[in-house]
């Protein structure tokens, strides 16, 4: 591995059940847990993995379509259950739904034509947060001490 293959983020509490991630290059998002009974407008980890695995294959998809033709709609639903068993907490039956729509005009038939492909390809090799999943990558955790 080198240093270029590094990734991370830095997840600070900002208050009960309320959370800031920053990237390396400073980047941030909030999000909560939502726990407190109050209504949020933040996403959730979860829906920040749901966010992940449909933004990482849209990118992907996008990259090789709109070379051809610019989508008049372009959408990606990304649904799943949150179940607690005998593994604990996890998320099963994950889905990531495309609806894309090109306009008639110049590339729009070769960026349908090749759309199916893209998203295959996204899913099977691509997406590094699909990939990730599917493969069942172990997480480690550590305990920093004071």
């Amino acid at each position: 591995m080198s240093e270029d293959s590094k990734r991370s983020v830095v997840v600070e509490r900002t208050g009960t059940g309320h959370f800031v991630a920053t990237n390396a290059r400073g980047g941030t998002i909030h999000f909560g847990t939502a726990s407190d009974g109050a209504t949020h407008t933040e996403f959730t980890p979860v829906e920040l993995l749901l966010a992940a695995l449909g933004g990482c294959s849209a990118a992907d998809v996008d990259v090789a379509t709109s070379r051809h033709a610019e989508p008049a709609e372009f959408s990606v639903s990304v649904t799943g259950d949150k179940i607690s068993d005998e593994l604990g907490n996890r998320m099963t039956g994950l889905t990531v739904t495309f609806h894309v729509v090109f306009p008639d005009g110049e590339g729009a038939e070769r960026a349908r034509a090749i759309l199916p492909r893209a998203v295959k390809t996204s899913h099977d090799r691509l997406c590094t947060v699909s990939r990730t999943v599917e493969s069942g990558t172990p997480v480690t955790v550590t305990l920093e001490e004071a």
